[in-house]
């Protein structure tokens, strides 16, 4: 079994209930759910003319190759309404592999560690919650001093449920 850290975010329609069931089904057909983040509260990155976002990152085990993890968390995300119209639009359902084990992946279709999580307080946040101690394989820091060396000065707080 491969450890692996996803990040979840949802800015449309019931973002809670979307986070909820991209958790479930990922529990089912990717991994299983080992532990999980709060769910943060997030302006957009990006695009800031879109709705904020609610973020949560979960730390699964896996056996799935890297690939057919990607596919598979493809296709929860369609199955969830993802529709890929606009680069940073919003969106239903996004899920990112953040890391995979330690391992290094880049080609065409998928970049592991995740190529712009050291610049994003979004990810950063969730994933310093429940990795603080973790290193990135590229960048040889913990998740605790990146997230200490970070210049995003974007709105990120934990979500209060109504």
């Amino acid at each position: 079994m491969v450890n692996v850290y996803l990040l979840l975010g949802s800015n449309l329609g019931n973002r809670l209930l979307y986070l909820q069931e991209a958790a479930r089904q990922i529990n089912e057909h990717a991994g299983q759910v080992v532990t999980q983040s709060a769910v943060y509260e997030t302006q957009s990155w990006g695009n800031t003319t879109v709705p904020d976002y609610l973020n949560q990152v979960l730390l699964i085990q896996t056996h799935l190759l890297p690939h057919h993890l990607l596919q598979v968390l493809l296709k929860i995300e369609l199955q969830l309404g993802r529709e890929r119209q606009e680069k940073w639009g919003a969106r239903t359902m996004d899920i990112d592999i953040l890391f995979y084990d330690s391992d290094i992946i880049e080609d065409v279709d998928l970049t592991v560690p995740h190529p712009e999580l050291h610049n994003r307080r979004f990810t950063l946040a969730p994933l310093a919650e429940i990795a603080p101690d973790f290193v990135h394989p590229v960048l040889n820091k913990t998740i605790s001093l990146l997230k200490f060396e970070l210049h995003d000065d974007l709105q990120v707080k934990k979500y209060i449920f109504e």
